[in-house]
């Protein structure tokens, strides 16, 4: 309610704890069990130069999973990202950018590894049956060093991965409400039946069934991607002429600023970085 700054102001504090928390716990129980590291990397090795399931993994399902999972983890590509990026008050728009693929290491191969790397070495069992999946495996291999603890742990861990992710998502979309409204903000009575709605999705998500609800983010994600990639295509151009325009002001031992005009932008068409912003 408090809108983007007070959003940014939450969310820079909670990030970072929660994040080097986890990491923290994970690096604890893989080196719990490090008489299990050896046989760990032996399996991830096994598994990817197992020629037989490199094959049937890009003809099959493996391969769809993987990019399902791989999108939902950082949402590269994906477009929504960007709206936070375009939120921050830097003097060139590639410093931004830049940061933002930072972003995706952390995510995916920073978290994601780390929670792998703490599974498998747990000791906990390797191949879990599709009912023994998700946040309730993860209790257990955490419980192997943690004990009781591990439950409230992780459950923590998630509230407030979730409550992030879904306070900064709420952020997008009072940006694109704005847009869609002659960019301005849509009235408070309105907002209100939004949130009110927003609420009423975010319980019926936590109550259906997982596999449905993984159905419907894979449909919307996968086609919010379709819509992205190719216009992230299309501006492609603009993009690479603006990291040279970052590079060249680098190498002259600048602090890189940036205005339209400099690679060729109309900026009587601009709404921002322009002569106006100084």
């Amino acid at each position: 309610m408090g809108g983007g700054k007070s959003i940014v102001k939450l969310t820079e504090k909670i990030v970072p704890v929660m994040g080097l928390a986890y990491v923290l716990v994970a690096l604890i129980i893989i080196f719990a069990h490090a008489y299990n590291i050896p046989e760990t990397f032996g399996l991830i090795f096994e598994d990817a130069f197992n020629f037989r399931a490199i094959f049937g993994g890009i003809t099959g399902s493996c391969m769809v999973y993987g990019i399902k999972r791989g999108l939902f983890s950082n949402e590269a590509g994906v477009g929504s990202a960007p709206n936070a990026s375009a939120s921050a008050d830097v003097t060139h728009p590639v410093k931004q950018g830049l940061v933002q693929t930072v972003s995706v290491y952390i995510d995916t191969m920073l978290l994601c590894t780390a929670t792998a790397l703490m599974c498998l070495t747990s000791g906990v069992a390797r191949i879990p049956d599709e009912d023994y999946s998700g946040a309730p495996y993860v209790q257990d291999v955490v419980s192997t060093v943690f004990g009781n603890f591990a439950p409230v742990f992780i459950t923590v861990a998630m509230v407030l991965f979730a409550f992030t992710t879904l306070i900064g998502n709420l952020y997008y979309v009072d940006n694109a409400l704005a847009y869609l409204n002659h960019k301005k903000t849509p009235s408070k009575k309105f907002m209100t039946v939004f949130y009110i709605c927003c609420v009423a999705v975010i319980f019926l998500g936590a109550l259906v069934e997982m596999d449905f609800a993984w159905t419907v983010a894979n449909i919307t994600m996968g086609g919010m991607t379709l819509i992205n990639i190719p216009c992230c295509l299309i501006l492609s151009g603009i993009a690479i002429k603006a990291l040279r325009d970052f590079e060249s002001q680098k190498k002259r031992g600048l602090n890189p600023t940036f205005r339209a005009r400099d690679i060729g932008l109309d900026e009587s068409k601009m709404s921002c970085w322009t002569e106006k912003d100084d």
